[in-house]
């Protein structure tokens, strides 16, 4: 048996303080309040659940598509850990037939035999495209946007990926594609689209559940036509991400979607390249390459290519620059994209049953230090 006792812990019902929490296997078997004893060697700081992040495409010098590995997995695993990410979906997007299926063999390895340490991080995979709208690509290359084919849905559906997510675009797939993957329990995102109001509403009735880097890469909401954007809003069942980063949204535009959806629908992202925990300024990437300014990623044309954000950075910016409590921006760093991807009967908060992974903040919000599976990592 392990004991941790802090000062405050955000809990379901709120703040707590002196609080001891009994860790045992990795997993929380009881909270409660603190002895005089263990009161006067407690931990200084605010505790809060560890990050979930669904969007991971690279980190440490390594970018999943140009390495679909059960290494590249552990050194991005392991860069993101240092910034409070505890769970993660390594995020393949758009490429070939053949990139998909060594990611989908990469996650299973991971997941079967991969280090305990490692596999407590990964739950499962994460594939942005193929199937999306060339109109709205971003910095997906457009070679590789297709149709889905019976050997990438045998791919996308198998049962050895842990939790998978995937982003469409509707106009590119037809809704009985989507219901096929909800009936295999894979969760089907709507992202990189240029879609109607009225296309994105028929991929929701048929079983799609998110949005993918709200109002990035889709349809805007206007006078005349809500968009994908306009959809996302006005449908509260849904779960939007966001990419808190200043470079993908104004504070502003982040503040009133943020606000609409609320902090059990709008889920924090990174949408992370390579360049997370690396000192790498270029990197490779298909045709071009994406070049580092400051904490802007771009390519040589300017367009923006994913981000250099960490999970903590997008707590505090949510919670800094847009108007949202720090028990709100901690809901939607953590249990809003369990439950999104179900998995919030195993991690996302601080829970009797639930893995072992902590956050402490000092009053500042500067992070102190990670727990994950009750191991403290930094």
């Amino acid at each position: 048996m392990q004991c941790i006792t802090v000062d405050n812990v955000l809990l379901p019902s709120g703040w707590h303080y002196h609080q001891t929490l009994e860790i045992e296997n990795g997993r929380i078997v009881n909270i409660r309040s603190a002895t005089e004893r263990e009161k006067a060697l407690s931990v200084n700081g605010r505790l809060l659940p560890g990050y979930v992040d669904v969007q991971v495409n690279g980190g440490g010098g390594v970018l999943f598509n140009a390495k679909p590995s059960a290494a590249a997995i552990e050194t991005m695993a392991l860069a993101h850990l240092r910034f409070g990410t505890t769970s993660m979906l390594p995020t393949i997007i758009t490429d070939n037939a053949d990139t998909m299926t060594r990611a989908a063999d990469a996650i299973a390895e991971v997941l079967a035999a991969g280090p305990e340490c490692i596999k407590t991080l990964i739950k499962g995979i994460h594939f942005e495209g193929p199937f999306l709208s060339t109109a709205k690509k971003g910095v997906h290359d457009d070679r590789f946007i297709r149709v889905p084919s019976d050997s990438e849905i045998a791919t996308i559906t198998r049962s050895d990926l842990g939790a998978v997510l995937v982003t469409i675009a509707p106009e590119s797939v037809s809704s009985t594609f989507i219901e096929e993957l909800v009936s295999e329990g894979v969760v089907v995102s709507i992202g990189h689209t240029n879609a109607t109001f009225e296309q994105v509403q028929r991929a929701i009735d048929a079983g799609a559940t998110g949005f993918t880097h709200l109002y990035n890469a889709m349809s805007a909401l206007t006078s005349r036509e809500p968009g994908a954007v306009g959809a996302a809003l006005s449908n509260a069942q849904t779960y939007s991400g966001f990419i808190i980063d200043h470079h993908h949204l104004h504070p502003k535009s982040a503040e009133i979607a943020l606000k609409i959806k609320g902090e059990d629908r709008a889920m924090l992202v990174t949408d992370a390249m390579a360049h997370v925990g690396s000192d790498i300024s270029r990197l490779p990437f298909f045709n071009t390459e994406i070049v580092r300014r400051g904490n802007k990623l771009t390519t040589p044309e300017g367009t923006l290519a994913g981000s250099c954000l960490d999970m903590h950075s997008a707590l505090v910016n949510t919670y800094s620059d847009c108007g949202i409590s720090l028990e709100a921006a901690s809901k939607m760093a953590s249990i809003t994209p369990a439950t999104f991807m179900n998995l919030q009967h195993e991690i996302g908060s601080i829970e009797v049953g639930k893995q072992a992974d902590f956050v402490l903040l000092d009053n500042s919000q500067v992070l102190l230090q990670v727990w994950s599976s009750g191991r403290k990592v930094l």
